[in-house]
């Protein structure tokens, strides 16, 4: 086994966790929970596209259509828009607004600040914006194509877009609601508020944001205003804690509520302890192995057909990931409409090196592996490391954090990535739009928000399918289309897709009402009790 490296050695003790003196328990109104929270770059709506960054967006804006966490079945719901009406020819929506809420700072919620929000996403232009910028919006339009009458916001599309979709697509982070007058006054340098809301927040819901250190912790206040009502908890304490051992012993001593990453093992040692319960929820987080296409041995089909033979699926789903990962291959999760149940590949050395001998690549070649310091994570790139050795394929691995290994796959400078994605929003297109769409392959696009060009992977035909598909009014048309997709996309994209996560968290048996989001949206907070 090659040795593996870790970036930034200072870095990696930092994040070593400090553990508090033991307490019998939290305060009554204060929720402790351990996560990892190391990939949080920012906490601006329009520039984070982390997991954990998410976590902290869902509780502090609304957006104009949101989720009931306590029914998260019923799918959107009214949020800070009470109700909306698309035009008969299906190119525009307009939202009315609802009354007499208040942003964190006292100023009214008016369709002033939903106007200003969606156009600064557009106008920044950053990692999400494509999730909006999909509709025909561009920084030259999009003050023309989102416009304000009274209490009204309408969105003024390219396409006819299934209600759905648009409805669906606006529940994402990105389409937060922030303080237009607040965000204004911190702006800097024609910035429109980015670097001061990278640390600080202008929304209006449950929580407000009191403090973020960066891969240490993140405390939120909440908000007695909240339109809802006002929350139980009145502070929540997410302490970054990557180690499972770690966030068990802190669970066990009564110095946290909630352990968010524990491995099997832990899970197994802690399940059944006294005032400790453990819940199981499917999420739309899919681990993947992303191969870039502008390294010449990834580029040979026949390569990435024999890395897909050369994975261990079902030794992983069994062993270190067992309970917490289920074996799945294509790009939309379950529960997700048009979802494909297929799993073609399974471990097979033999067929693998077949093809690697066809290819007519020289082996040995050596890979370098981008993978966050999570157990997991490290575990599954160990894994591969293992197999894909026995084809004569080397995996140099480089462990850093949540952030730094972003960075770099996001710079297309990573020849292999393992990591997990998940969706932006419940609709399909939100995976097909990243694995299967990339119409700019070109490093000047810098599309980071696209897996496909991250892994400079052009999808070809796959990308006008994917524009096909979110017009398409008939309902069984457009899940065959998405159904074809997948498979298409499964025989012959540069992607190894391997599991979909089943999050286990450990909590005090007192803590009630915590929803992590199912595999449609982030963790909420506002409805925990103790």
């Amino acid at each position: 086994m090659r040795p593996i490296r870790a970036i930034l050695a200072a870095a990696a003790l930092a994040a070593l966790p400090v553990v508090a003196p033991a307490f019998a328990q939290t305060p009554d109104d204060v929720l402790v929970i351990a996560n990892r929270i190391d990939d949080i770059t920012s906490l601006d709506p329009a520039e984070s596209f982390e997991f954990a960054g998410s976590d902290v967006l869902r509780n502090v804006y609304g957006n104009l259509v949101n989720f009931d966490p306590e029914n998260l079945e019923a799918g959107y719901q009214p949020d800070l828009a009470e109700s909306w009406e698309v035009s008969d020819d299906g190119m525009s929506i307009t939202f009315t607004m609802r009354d007499g809420i208040t942003f964190h700072s006292g100023n009214p919620v008016r369709a002033e600040d939903a106007e200003f929000s969606l156009e600064r996403v557009v106008k920044l232009n950053l990692t999400p914006s494509f999730i909006l910028t999909q509709f025909g919006f561009t920084p030259e339009n999009v003050e023309e194509k989102i416009t304000v009458e009274g209490s009204t916001v309408t969105l003024e599309l390219d396409k006819p877009y299934a209600e759905s979709f648009v409805l669906n697509v606006l529940t994402a982070t990105v389409g937060s609601i922030v303080d237009k007058e607040l965000v204004l006054k911190n702006e800097a340098d024609g910035d429109l508020g980015n670097n001061w809301l990278k640390t600080n927040s202008a929304g209006s819901y449950a929580y407000k944001l009191a403090q973020w250190r960066p891969a240490e912790v993140v405390v939120l206040e909440a908000n007695p205003d909240f339109y809802e009502g006002a929350p139980a908890m009145q502070r929540v304490i997410v302490r970054h804690i990557t180690e499972s051992a770690n966030q068990r012993l802190l669970l066990e001593r009564g110095d946290i509520d909630v352990a968010r990453d524990l491995n099997p093992e832990d899970v197994a040692g802690i399940e059944g302890a006294e005032g400790i319960k453990v819940t199981d929820e499917l999420r739309g987080r899919i681990m993947y192995v992303g191969l870039n296409q502008q390294n010449e041995a990834l580029a040979n089909p026949q390569v990435v057909e024999a890395l897909k033979y050369a994975v261990d699926y079902e030794g992983m789903a069994n062993s270190f990931l067992k309970g917490q990962f289920a074996i799945h291959q294509t790009f939309l999760p379950q529960t997700y409409f048009g979802a494909l149940d297929a799993t073609p590949y399974s471990f097979d050395l033999e067929k693998a090196q077949a093809l690697i001998e066809e290819s007519g690549v020289e082996t040995p070649v050596t890979l370098g592996v981008g993978v966050r310091d999570a157990q997991e994570r490290i575990e599954i790139a160990q894994s591969l490391q293992n197999t894909f050795g026995e084809l004569g394929l080397n995996l140099d691995i480089t462990v850093g954090t949540g952030a730094q290994t972003l960075a770099k796959y996001r710079a297309r400078e990573l020849d292999v990535y393992v990591g997990e994605w998940g969706p932006d929003y419940p609709d399909p297109n939100t995976n097909a739009a990243t694995f299967a769409y990339n119409p700019d392959n070109t490093d000047e696009a810098n599309a980071t928000g696209l897996l496909a060009w991250r892994n400079s992977y052009d999808p070809g035909e796959l990308t006008r399918k994917t524009e096909a598909a979110v017009t398409e009014g008939d309902t069984e048309a457009r899940r065959q289309m998405y159904e074809e997709m997948q498979q298409e996309f499964l025989d012959t994209a540069p992607f190894i897709i391997m599991f979909q996560q089943i999050e286990q968290a450990a909590m005090k048996e007192n803590v009630e009402g915590l929803s992590l989001g199912q595999a449609i949206t982030a963790v909420s907070y506002w409805n925990v009790t103790k």
